[in-house]
């Protein structure tokens, strides 16, 4: 192959990346497994909660945050961000609200303090998510301590391989893409246990497919597991 000729694969398969596709984050979209089932219960019980504030912890790609979205459209909630000098508390006593990666994203412990105190004196509800659960966030403020112990900690556990398939085969699905169960099979047995690896590469088996006008095949699948580090992908 030619420089040329190769200069010009790389463009017409770079070509199709500028349209991605969106994410379904409905309620309607949620595949409930077991692992899910306490988190998406306390999502459609809101606003019936067994306290103000509710943490759901879980590891990467574990559905955390579609579910905080979910959650967000229902209750008509804001996003807030607790450091020093933000409007979190007040907006927290006129709506519900919604803290995503807490542990990642950091927060200035005081303010939290404040945001869980304007929750509870206005009747308000406070979603926190986390990679981990609060005990393990490091706080060193004891009545944040004691307001964190106080709140309902859901935990989300990795998604199982019959999930996995099923988050697959749905995300071709929304695509009107239909592949083999065994191709789908290859994929779960050698990607990342997370929902956000499985978008990723189904993503990536799309428009990749897209750009070289083929199907999605064994050999293509393979090529887009190893560019995350698979060795077990070329098996």
């Amino acid at each position: 192959m030619s420089a040329t000729n190769g200069h010009d694969r790389r463009k017409s398969e770079q070509l199709p990346l500028q349209f991605a596709h969106d994410a379904a984050k409905t309620r309607d979209d949620l595949l409930v497994s077991e692992r899910l089932a306490a988190a998406v219960a306390i999502v459609d019980e809101w606003p019936v909660w067994p306290s103000p504030v509710v943490v759901l912890a879980g590891p990467v790609g574990s559905g955390k945050s579609h579910l905080a979205h979910i959650w967000k459209d229902k209750a008509g909630a804001a996003d807030i961000h607790p450091v020093e000098g933000s409007d979190a508390a007040m907006v927290a006593a006129q709506v519900p609200v919604l803290f995503e990666d807490a542990e990642r994203r950091g927060f200035d412990e005081a303010e939290l303090f404040h945001v869980i105190n304007s929750v509870r004196q206005h009747n308000q509800t406070l979603l926190i998510t986390s990679r981990l659960w609060p005990m393990s966030w490091g706080v060193e403020l004891p009545d944040l301590k004691s307001r964190l112990k106080a709140a309902t900690v859901v935990e989300i556990g990795e998604p199982d391989e019959e999930l996995l398939s099923q988050v697959i085969v749905k995300l071709f699905a929304d695509r009107q893409l239909y592949i083999d169960d065994k191709l789908v099979a290859y994929i779960v047995n050698r990607m990342e246990r997370s929902l956000g690896a499985a978008q990723t590469i189904v993503d990536r088996l799309d428009h990749l497919a897209l750009a070289r006008g083929t199907r999605i095949t064994r050999p293509l699948v393979a090529e887009v597991l190893s560019g995350f580090g698979n060795a077990e992908a070329a098996d």
